[in-house]
């Protein structure tokens, strides 16, 4: 069994974490069937708040539309590569004003895996000054 999308963003944080030493865990004994439980035995008292954020502001923006919104936040579709390899998507939400808190959206339960293709191009840039 694999993880999901919300699981392999816990183990990211997790295994951050431990090479923050915020966490003292033996990342082997992880699997998809206790990640959740150990995520949450570990994040008790807020110790992965800093690697949540972390993650959290980290991602690439990708232009993926997936019809989210709301009147309060603004957002975008964000993603960013998991020690696995596999790519991870999740909705970013900032703004919200002066008492605007969007850190507090629990948005790792609605992170997704993303496709990635990378393609290398040559790109000329043209810069103009008049002469004297």
């Amino acid at each position: 069994m694999s993880y999901t999308a919300p699981q392999e963003l816990k183990f990211a944080i997790l295994s951050k974490a431990v090479s923050n030493e915020v966490i003292s865990l033996d990342l082997s004994t992880v699997n998809p069937e206790n990640i959740d439980e150990v995520f949450d035995a570990n994040n008790g008292d807020y110790e992965l708040q800093d690697e949540i954020s972390e993650m959290r502001y980290g991602g690439t923006v990708t232009g993926i539309d997936r019809g989210v919104w709301s009147r309060h936040y603004e957002c975008e579709e964000v993603a960013k590569q998991m020690p696995s390899g596999k790519w991870i998507g999740w909705t970013y939400w900032h703004g919200g004003g002066k008492h605007g808190e969007p850190e507090a959206i629990d948005w790792i339960p609605d992170a997704y895996f993303v496709n990635v293709t990378e393609e290398e191009k040559v790109l000329t840039v043209r810069t103009f000054v008049a002469a004297e």
